[in-house]
């Protein structure tokens, strides 16, 4: 799969999900920390990555249709400290044996995973 990691998302995801045999960019490293939510959503689409982000405003599918993206992983996490959101990126990992990421989001919780989006 191919990734792109929000600027609120801790290094060590890249390297995670690398290990996993993932291709992953980030916002930060394209220079496109602190830009607005839209131009972060069409670059991901014109590089057909899907976007992994802690932002809740990706969840909504009014403004971000599934559809009309490669994927949308929002982490919505009581705790974000950098051990919380590896383990939410692993039980994400789980998943992806069996579901695409393609035209669905994906919010992952603390104890469960929901999935909107055609399958």
């Amino acid at each position: 799969m191919r990734f792109k990691l929000d600027e609120n998302m801790p290094r060590s995801a890249r390297e995670l999900l690398a290990e996993f045999g993932h291709d992953v960019s980030t916002i930060v490293i394209q220079g496109l920390a602190g830009r607005d939510d839209q131009l972060v959503a069409e670059t991901c689409k014109a590089e057909v990555r899907a976007l992994i982000t802690l932002d809740l405003d990706f969840a909504d599918i009014t403004a971000y249709p599934p559809q009309d993206y490669s994927g949308i992983v929002v982490l919505r996490l009581t705790v974000q400290d950098v051990p919380s959101v590896l383990d939410a990126l692993r039980r994400f990992q789980s998943h992806l044996r069996n579901e695409s990421v393609e035209a669905r989001l994906w919010i992952v919780e603390d104890a469960r995973i929901r999935v909107r989006g055609d399958s």
